[in-house]
């Protein structure tokens, strides 16, 4: 998979499921990810700091695009969202260095690639971006997930009990993985694994 990764642009991609565009995120998109995160089950949003069905969430996180703050990217199979990824820092934090990434994949596109390939081209932009440490939020119980940043260099770093509610009321679990890019770099470089990560 290490021809996918491309951060300069839209681009096609031939999955087992159809053909699907990756493009960034761009005003006149906001019914179409609200579409997208809607139709997703509930526990897929859990590890969000915010709720991405609300139109003001989506407002705000469009906002953040045109601001920088976000580097976004949409996976469209025709008008319709079927994933999304983001990197996420806060220049004006402590830690300007740190970045967040976040990745989700519509149910039906699940097993055909696209959240590893989506995964990379965050990893890819994060770099570019000259972020110097990763992190990524889950459930404790997507292992797909898990597994796919798992390959990228991403470890175990935290694990928050009954941080999140869903709306029922049940708490769950939030793991916390981690990328420090300097040292994934060196020990990919000393096992002769300078090529882009697949």
């Amino acid at each position: 998979m290490t021809d996918n990764v491309q951060t300069d642009g839209p681009r096609s991609l031939k999955l087992s499921g159809g053909d699907v565009l990756l493009r960034p995120f761009a005003p006149g998109d906001e019914a179409a990810v609200l579409g997208f995160a809607t139709a997703l089950p509930e526990h897929d949003l859990l590890f969000l700091t915010r709720d991405i069905t609300q139109p003001k969430v989506v407002a705000a996180w469009l906002r953040d695009v045109e601001d920088g703050t976000i580097v976004s990217l949409l996976a469209l199979k025709g008008p319709k969202v079927v994933g999304t990824s983001a990197v996420v820092r806060d220049a004006l934090s402590w830690s300007p260095h740190v970045g967040d990434i976040r990745v989700l994949v519509s149910p039906d596109m699940r097993g055909q690639g696209l959240g590893h390939i989506l995964a990379q081209e965050a990893l890819a932009t994060a770099t570019a971006m000259g972020l110097e440490k990763l992190t990524v939020r889950m459930t404790v119980d997507q292992q797909a997930a898990i597994a796919v940043f798992e390959s990228l260099g991403f470890r175990g770093e935290a694990l928050l009990r009954d941080h999140v509610k869903d709306r029922a009321g049940t708490r769950h679990d939030i793991a916390i993985l981690s990328h420090d890019v300097a040292a994934v770099g060196a020990r990919r470089s000393a096992f002769g694994m300078d090529a882009p990560i697949d």
